[in-house]
């Protein structure tokens, strides 16, 4: 049965999508967990334990009528209970000026506005900061393992993925300050790297008829969409219910799961390196039909990038929403996603995936433009969910652009132009956090949506240019 498993192209696309559902819920998993958690630990902890320091000045401040002592005890407890009773009638003329200090001094309310504008305006840069280091490490590391895969084979980076996935799931669950979240993400970001491109490259491999492989990129896609769909609801509504660990050790254990699923099917302890050497990094940088794929890839994946630090402080600001709804927020966009790559893995072959992505670039720009224009969270359905679909007609057009490309004009070896491919969703999901939350410090998140919609619209036509690309001379005589 393993040896049957082991040459099955089905169970290899199975191990690919367990991976790729895994890294997206850890990505995404954080997103409506860090902002609420920071706010909670360091602006409303430091709060509360001055607490004690402003409630015992109160009472001088009613010495003047009869029965001070009495009333200011009494006016306490109502404060705390917001109770009313004639008694505190008697008191309205001395304690009129009183009620407006306590909600000042006390953390605020679940279903009310946060306090602390100031230290939310510095949080969008810190929590921004923090969700990029996976994408700026990962960008760092591709490379790598690019080249990696061309040597040993596509098995042992799998395996090495997730090792390091499980151990920054532990990681994030028992994290409690800002530091080692940090450091929790940035190992993440080496995981997901070894994960995503030792996977589709083994899928390209495996996959050598473009049709076919097209079909596989948007099933595999889909579990990358499925982790953003199930991560940030499922977040949300852990850390809401159960506690801030919860997610992560769920996530851990899958992990294991997917270990024993790759110890199964893969052969991690097998060195199996590519039979002709890989096109090198640099060479295919040089084709500017592969940077057009990869600049496609960037820009609409930056759209989303920049929501997902700025989002929730925005909702937590404007919408006054509870923890539950930050995550849910996302939830049209990840269904839209999950639709598009699907649909569009076969569609996009029939209609031109060049395109797919055009039209696609074109809506992603439009949907972040009507973003801001929402008032509550119902408001966020559309112009998510479009951002959503549009996004996955892209990446179902753009991943089996970058084979197709390779097979086209280089060598059929594909670990280093999905290194790139995977390098251009880190540009976007580096980028967009690090730069977004500044951005929205000096001139507001409704202005960061103008900008990245767009550029998003301004790019798209450049997918013309991928209409009918030319093949080497070398490459038309072998095809």
């Amino acid at each position: 049965w393993l040896a049957a498993g082991r040459a099955s192209r089905r169970l290899v696309l199975v191990v690919v999508f367990v991976a790729l559902l895994l890294d997206n819920m850890l990505l995404t998993v954080v997103v409506p967990i860090v902002p609420t958690f920071l706010y909670t630990t360091e602006y409303e902890g430091a709060n509360s334990s001055l607490a004690p320091a402003q409630t015992e000045p109160a009472p001088p401040a009613l010495k003047a009528p009869p029965f001070s002592s009495i009333f200011s005890y009494f006016n306490n407890t109502t404060v705390t209970v917001s109770g009313s009773t004639s008694v505190v009638d008697l008191a309205n003329g001395t304690g009129s000026s009183r009620p407006p200090q306590p909600p000042t001094s006390s953390p605020p309310l679940p279903r009310g506005c946060p306090e602390g504008e100031e230290f939310l305006a510095k949080e969008n840069v810190r929590v921004g900061l923090l969700f990029a280091s996976k994408a700026l490490v990962q960008l760092v590391v591709n490379p790598s393992v690019g080249l990696l895969t061309n040597r040993i084979g596509y098995h042992i980076p799998m395996f090495i993925g997730f090792v390091i996935m499980f151990l920054s799931s532990v990681m994030f669950a028992f994290s409690g300050t800002y530091t080692l979240l940090f450091i929790a993400r940035a190992l993440q970001g080496i995981g997901s790297s070894f994960s995503s491109v030792a996977g589709l490259g083994m899928l390209a491999s495996v996959y050598t008829d473009d049709f076919e492989r097209g079909n596989a990129m948007g099933i595999a896609l889909g579990g990358l969409a499925l982790g953003v769909l199930i991560g940030a609801p499922f977040g949300s509504v852990m850390y809401e219910f159960v506690g801030k660990s919860s997610p992560f050790l769920v996530l851990a254990f899958i992990s294991l799961l997917d270990g024993a699923l790759q110890l199964c099917i893969l052969q991690p302890s097998k060195i199996s390196p590519e039979s002709t050497k890989g096109t090198p990094v640099f060479t295919l940088l040089r084709d500017p039909y592969i940077l057009v794929a990869a600049g496609a890839l960037c820009f609409s994946n930056m759209g989303v990038a920049m929501l997902e630090p700025t989002l929730p402080i925005w909702m937590m600001q404007t919408m006054c929403s509870p923890k539950w709804q930050l995550g849910i927020a996302f939830l049209p966009a990840s269904i839209s996603y999950l639709i598009g790559t699907n649909l569009f893995g076969i569609l996009a072959n029939k209609t031109g995936r060049w395109l797919c992505s055009l039209v696609g670039m074109a809506v992603v720009g439009t949907s972040l433009l009507c973003v801001p224009l929402a008032k509550n969270i119902y408001g966020l359905i559309g112009p998510n969910g479009g951002l959503g679909f549009a996004i996955g007609m892209v990446d179902s057009s753009m991943m089996p652009i970058m084979g197709h490309l390779v097979d086209l004009r280089h060598t059929s070896v594909y670990g280093n132009v999905y290194a790139i491919a995977d390098a251009a969703f880190c540009m976007g999901f580096a980028i967009g956090p690090s730069t977004g939350g500044a951005i929205v410090r000096a001139i507001g998140f409704p202005w960061l949506m103008i900008i990245i919609g767009v550029i998003n619209i301004a790019y798209a036509p450049l997918c013309w240019y991928l209409r009918n690309p030319p093949a080497k001379e070398e490459k038309i005589v072998s095809l």
